[in-house]
């Protein structure tokens, strides 16, 4: 629920996340109409987070104001969602460019440590999918490992500016993100496996300082996903894959 998404670091910031993923997610309907006081009551905190934390979506496109103290959910068209997917892809893109030129050796380990666990899981995944069997546990657990060698790559970038406004873009909650892809998945169980040899290339790149190829290996990731999941009529459009 909403109230559950309270995580981050100052309050205002707790307060932009849990009702952007209440978007996100759905829990708050395009058009629907939410105040003030009624987001500082579900959230058990004063006016002046909330008042901040709405401006900031105002900004972001994702509350529209409708009244002095009233707001509503914005209706998205399909070319807005896909724009903000674009700015979403080509961050990730300047994250990997600085990530080359910033990344330790002991966080160059620490990647491939995570892909090492991820290859172990596409065995299983491969061998699961040959068998018959489901295999939607274990692409989960692939892709939880994805997300971790995703942070690792932004904290390789050494830019928390850039990382906190990659953050700010992204289309979907990480959970909400999770939950489509396994949706995918249940409908094509090879879903995503086919771009992640990317990420040893990615590496690569990483490893030998090599910016541009970091960035150009990212935002071609990135646009296929972008494409592959604007082709499921299941998922909202805009959302760029992260695996």
């Amino acid at each position: 629920m909403l109230g559950d998404a309270l995580t981050t670091d100052t309050l205002a910031d707790r307060v932009y996340r849990a009702i952007r993923d209440a978007i996100t997610t759905g829990e708050l309907r395009p058009g629907q109409k939410v105040t003030e006081r009624g987001f500082a009551e579900q959230l058990s905190v004063s006016p002046t987070p909330v008042r901040e934390a709405i401006r900031r979506l105002e900004q972001d496109g994702l509350l529209e104001r409708s009244g002095p103290r009233t707001v509503k959910v914005a209706t998205f068209g399909g070319v807005a969602v896909q724009d903000l997917a674009e700015v979403e892809v080509g961050l990730r893109g300047m994250v990997a460019r600085f990530a080359a030129r910033h990344a330790t050796p002991g966080q160059l380990a620490g990647l491939d440590a995570i892909l090492d666990e991820a290859d172990d899981l596409l065995i299983l995944i491969k061998q699961r999918h040959e068998s018959g069997q489901d295999v939607e546990k274990h692409v989960g657990r692939l892709f939880d490992a994805m997300q971790r060698f995703n942070a690792l790559v932004e904290a390789c970038a050494g830019n928390p500016v850039l990382v906190r406004l990659l953050d700010q873009t992204r289309v979907f909650s990480r959970a909400e993100r999770r939950a489509r892809v396994l949706e995918r998945v249940s409908v094509d169980d090879t879903f995503g496996l086919d771009r992640y040899a990317t990420h040893r290339r990615l590496v690569r790149a990483l490893r030998a300082g090599d910016s541009a190829a970091a960035e150009a290996l990212v935002l071609e990731d990135a646009r296929g996903g972008l494409a592959d999941l604007l082709a499921g009529p299941w998922l909202i459009p805009g959302h760029a894959r992260e695996w």
